[in-house]
């Protein structure tokens, strides 16, 4: 394994059965990165994940995760890696302080270490004042610190990140960002899902997956400079706007059509294909307020990109 890699993965795969659900999926990840694995629900990110945090037995494929194979070393694997979930999954019951022993004890820290080790991450997630509150009582901003700390006390290369702002607030979802930057550029390698495309801006690359498969990878900037044809924004009167999105779905020149906030963005294959497009909406008693090409966001990338495999 390379050096500068801090995840490997080549042809990874999972059956349960007859069911495939991960296809031979190739990535890697390098010290220092951000890396979001993005797709639908049931497209294969927990199964991957669990496969890279040596829980998993793959089917097929290598996986190399901290320079030990997921397969033969899951044990190596698991002791040079934190995991942070979704879900809240610390004892509500314990303190801050007592969480944070529990896991220090658990990793084999030397009490020295530990207690060094406990200052740092209390200071670095804010929770210095907060040491002795149940983890129960403490806010969905703090508690989600908290759940970081445990997962990085004893200082893993790796940190696999699985939709851990899911219901947190904005202020704290960018104090949490804040945070993972700030680890990266320590030269931690993070591996984050999410569903806020907002939050995959600040990866340096991006993997989307799709029943199993990897369908598109790379930076974001070179993502959305692929996203093929011309992205118009229309905007309608608000009680035309399903109308109008099923109108523009169903047009041969329109390549694909999603609604996204109060306005609807179509790919087309030129903006020659505009007057069209504004003539089958006046046909259908729908006035168009505006229809301007824009700049793709990443979830255009993600809703074409999805779209593209549904119509496959």
């Amino acid at each position: 394994m390379n050096s500068e890699l801090a995840i490997q993965v080549t042809d990874l795969t999972k059956r349960f059965g007859r069911f495939l659900a991960v296809d031979r999926v190739s990535f890697q990840v390098g010290r220092g990165e951000i890396f979001g694995f993005l797709g639908p629900n049931g497209s294969g990110k927990s199964t991957t994940i669990r496969m890279l945090c040596g829980i998993l037995l793959p089917t097929s494929g290598t996986g190399m995760v901290a320079g030990f194979n997921v397969a033969k070393q899951p044990e190596q694997v698991r002791e040079n890696i934190g995991y942070m979930s979704q879900k809240f999954s610390l004892y509500e019951e314990l303190t801050v302080q007592e969480n944070l022993d529990f896991f220090a004890g658990i990793y084999g820290l030397a009490p020295a270490d530990a207690s060094t080790r406990l200052q740092e991450v209390l200071a670095m997630g804010g929770l210095a004042a907060y040491r002795t509150v149940l983890a129960k009582d403490l806010p969905g901003g703090l508690r989600q610190r908290l759940a970081l700390a445990s997962a990085i006390i004893h200082r893993p290369s790796v940190l696999f990140l699985d939709e851990p702002t899911a219901g947190v607030d904005p202020i704290s979802r960018r104090e949490f960002w804040d945070l993972i930057r700030s680890m990266a550029a320590a030269g931690t390698a993070i591996f984050v899902t999410t569903h806020y495309m907002d939050e995959a801006e600040h990866c340096h690359a991006l993997a989307f997956i799709y029943e199993g498969r990897l369908i598109a990878a790379g930076p974001p900037a070179q993502l959305k400079v692929g996203l093929h044809g011309c992205l118009m924004e229309v905007a309608v009167q608000p009680a035309d706007l399903v109308h109008a999105l099923e109108v523009l779905q169903a047009h041969p020149r329109a390549r694909d059509a999603a609604m996204f906030g109060a306005s609807l963005h179509v790919t087309l294959d030129s903006p020659e294909a505009v007057p069209a497009l504004e003539a089958s909406l006046r046909e259908r008693g729908i006035a168009t307020q505006r229809m301007e090409a824009i700049v793709p966001s990443l979830e255009d990338v993600f809703v074409s990109l999805v779209g593209r495999e549904v119509d496959a």
